[in-house]
Order: structure tokens, then sequence, then C-alpha cells
């Protein structure tokens, strides 16, 4: 059983890795750390795992490193798609993924580093991927109403359906009739899963986050 660590401080994607990660028999998600604090406290607590963490948490890296050295624990960063492996490579970080990342290469990934192996993934691969996904979050976006990239946006902020209404000036109803109609156009079956697609669809988050801006500006 190889034991987890998920460190991010994005909500949705700490979810969908553990959503991802739990359909295997041999994987065991035992902390999940929003930021440095809970992290270093379940290093401490759960030693010899596999530590998952985000660049964008802006850790110390050096007393990171320290410290999953003297708990046993094996290291695996997530990058964002323009950052350069190179820095992670010499802090002796053993796991190298991007944002990106599919299903497959993330297990094989977790895999590898529980067993003593080292897994960078492919700069090419995760640069194709990346203008192959904004080709597809180009499409999505265009096919989106107005109104649902409204709804699109208040569920990356996290918005559950009744507030989504209240904001919306709608019923629940109405919102979960819109959102039957936004899963068919991006191919999900839940929130969680709709989250994700918008998070890894760079021309469809930055659409989502624009409408978003300026639905927070006309509250004030």
């Amino acid at each position: 059983m190889f034991k987890i660590i998920l460190a991010d401080n994005q909500a949705v994607f700490r979810a969908g890795t553990a959503k991802i990660l739990a359909m295997e028999d041999d994987f065991r998600i035992i902390a999940q750390c929003q930021d440095a604090e809970r992290l270093y406290h379940a290093l401490d607590a759960f030693r010899n795992s596999v530590l998952i963490f985000t660049s964008t948490l802006k850790l110390d890296v050096p007393q990171l490193m320290d410290r999953c050295q003297r708990s046993g624990c094996r290291t695996i960063v997530v990058l964002e798609v323009q950052e350069s492996p190179r820095p992670w490579l010499e802090q002796g970080v053993q796991g190298i993924l991007y944002r990106s990342v599919s299903g497959s290469v993330l297990m094989e990934c977790v895999r590898k580093v529980a067993t003593g192996e080292a897994y960078l993934q492919h700069a090419l691969d995760v640069m194709v991927r990346h203008q192959n996904e904004d080709e597809v979050g180009a499409r999505v976006r265009d096919r989106l109403t107005p109104k649902e990239m409204k709804i699109v946006a208040l569920i990356v902020q996290g918005c559950k359906n009744k507030e989504i209404a209240l904001r919306l000036g709608t019923s629940e109803q109405v919102i979960k009739n819109y959102l039957r109609s936004i899963y068919d156009k991006t191919g999900v079956s839940d929130r969680l899963e709709l989250a994700l697609f918008i998070i890894h669809h760079k021309m469809l988050a930055e659409a989502a986050e624009a409408v978003g801006n300026e639905m927070m500006a006309q509250m004030y």
C-alpha cells in the first residue's frame, strides 16, 4: 500500500487528484494539506509516504526536502506549464509532473517514485497536450452561452447551486437545468469534473476568470 500526502492550495485540483488516486487499490490518501503548516505536520505524522505537492504553494524547498529526508518521504512536484523542471531536479525532487497531467501518467509517476525510481514528465508531451487542451478549451468556450459562462465562473469559485441561483436571481432548479447543458457541452458528469476540466483548459479557465472578475466588479 502506497501512502500519499497531497499538498495544494487549489482545493478543486486537490480533490480531483485524490479522486483519481482513490480508484487504485494500492493507493491510500492519508492527508490533504492546503498550506505549509499542515504539510509539515503531515510529514511528521506519516513517515515513509509519497508527497505530491504543487509549486504554487511557494514552499521553502531546501527546508521541505530536509524534512522529507528525515521522515523518509519521497517527493513529486506538480509544476505549471511554463515552469522549468531544472531547479526542482537540483533540489533532489524525485518526481516532476505538470498541472495538466493525465490520470494514467499521475499513477505511473506515483508508483515509480514510491518504489525508488525517478520520474520526469516529458516537456514535449506537456507542450503538445497543453496546445491540444487550449484548442478544446477554446471550442467549449465558444459553445457556452453568457449565462452558462457565469455559472461556470461561479462553480470555479466554489459556489453551490443555491448561492449561484441567488447571485443570478433565479431558482436552484433553473441552475440545475443549465448545469445539465454545461455538462453535455464539456463531456463531464459532475461539478468536480467540470471544475477540473476548466482548470486544465487554459482558454476556458481565462474566460471564466474574466467573467468572474466582471461579476465581482458589478457587486461594488
